[in-house]
C-alpha cells in the first residue's frame, strides 16, 4: 500500500483541507472516494480502506472542514464555512480532481457514510457525470423536526447569532436518537451496539461530538438535509449511476429502515438502479461492528465489481 498525503484550500477559503490517497500494490481497478460523517474523520475507516486496497482499489478521502486533522491543525471545529451547504461537496470535488489527475481513466466510485452519504447525494446532483457508482451507508430520509429546526436557526442567523455555539441546538438535532435503546450508557450509544466502538469514538481526539458547530454551520447542515429528499432530489441524480444503499435496521439516522427505504423508493421511482440491504439488529456504524464489518465490505466490493463487470446498470 502506498500513502499519498494531499492538502488544498477549502471552498470556504478559510481552512486547508487535509486528505489522503491510499494506493494498492498492483494496477488499480478503480477509485473509491470515501466521504466521512458528522463529527468524525476518515481514518475511522482504515479497515475498509485496507480491504479495498487489497481488492485493487485506490481510496481517496479527506477530513472535512471543521473535522479531524483539518480542524485539529487549524483549531477551527465550529465554523464549517460561510458558503452554504455545498462547501463540503465542493471540497470533495476538489479531491476528486486531484486523484483523477494523478490516476486518469480509472473508474470512479463514491462511498459516503451518514452525513457523508448526504454530501454524496448532494454532490451527485451537480457533479454526477463520470461517477460509475455510489454507496450510501447509514443515510437518512426525511429528518424529524428539520423544517422547524431550520426555521429556528435561520431566525438566529438573521438576529446576528450565526457565529454562536449552542449545544442545545445539537441536542434538538440529535438528542432523540437513543430513545429506542433500553438504558443507554451514553448519549452516543446510537452509533453502535458495541460499547468498545462507542468508547473508541468518544476517546478519539480527532472526533468532536462535544463542541458543536456554530449556528450557521448547523443551519447549512439542516438545509442540505432538506435539499436531498423526495423525487425532486432523485430526478437530479444521473440515472446512469447505480446506487447501493446500506444501513442497520436499528439505526435512528435512517429511522430504523423507514428513511433508508424512502431514499430507495425515490430513486426507484425515477428509474435509477438501486440495491438496498439492511443489517438486522445493528445500529449506525455497520462498517465498524467487528462481527459484520467483513460482510459489509464484501457487499461493497461485490457491488463495485458488479458495476465494473456490467452486472449492474
Amino acid at each position: 500500500m502506498g500513502l499519498h498525503e494531499v492538502s488544498f484550500m477549502s471552498f470556504s477559503e478559510q481552512d486547508t483541507i487535509k486528505g489522503w490517497i491510499y494506493t494498492p500494490i498492483r494496477k488499480p481497478k478503480g477509485i473509491v472516494q470515501l466521504v466521512h460523517g458528522f463529527g468524525e474523520h476518515s481514518r475511522r475507516y482504515l479497515h475498509m480502506i485496507l480491504r479495498l486496497n487489497e481488492e485493487g482499489y485506490i481510496v481517496a478521502c479527506d477530513d472535512h472542514i471543521g473535522h479531524g486533522k483539518t480542524a485539529y491543525d487549524s483549531g477551527n471545529w465550529e465554523n464549517w464555512g460561510e458558503e452554504g451547504y455545498m462547501t463540503m461537496a465542493e471540497d470533495e470535488h476538489q479531491l476528486r480532481k486531484i486523484v483523477q489527475d494523478e490516476f486518469p481513466d480509472v473508474p470512479f466510485f463514491l462511498f459516503g457514510h451518514s452525513m457523508g452519504s448526504m454530501i454524496v447525494r448532494s454532490y451527485l446532483t451537480k457533479y454526477g457525470e463520470g461517477v460509475k457508482g455510489a454507496i450510501l451507508c447509514g443515510t437518512s430520509g426525511v429528518w424529524p423536526n428539520a423544517p422547524e429546526l431550520r426555521a429556528e436557526l435561520k431566525g438566529r442567523i438573521d438576529a446576528g447569532e450565526g457565529d454562536q455555539v449552542d449545544p442545545e441546538v445539537q441536542g434538538k438535532l440529535m438528542g432523540w436518537m437513543t430513545e429506542r435503546i433500553d438504558q443507554p450508557n451514553t448519549a452516543n450509544d446510537w452509533i453502535s451496539g458495541d460499547p468498545d466502538v462507542v468508547a473508541d469514538h468518544a476517546n478519539d481526539p480527532f472526533n468532536n461530538f462535544v463542541s458543536p458547530p456554530n449556528i450557521r454551520s448547523l443551519y447549512y447542515f439542516v438545509e442540505m438535509m432538506e435539499q436531498i429528499i423526495g423525487k425532486e432530489w432523485a430526478e437530479k441524480v444521473p440515472v446512469s449511476i447505480p446506487i447501493y444503499n446500506i444501513a442497520g435496521d436499528q439505526d435512528p439516522v435512517g429511522l430504523y429502515g423507514e428513511g433508508v427505504y424512502a431514499v430507495t423508493n425515490w430513486l426507484a421511482e425515477t428509474n435509477h438502479a438501486v440495491t438496498t440491504k439492511l443489517y438486522s439488529g445493528y445500529r449506525h456504524e455497520i462498517h465498524n461492528y467487528r462481527d459484520i464489518r467483513e460482510e459489509v465490505e464484501d457487499g461493497i466490493v461485490d457491488f463495485i465489481e458488479g458495476v465494473l463487470n456490467k452486472g449492474v446498470r
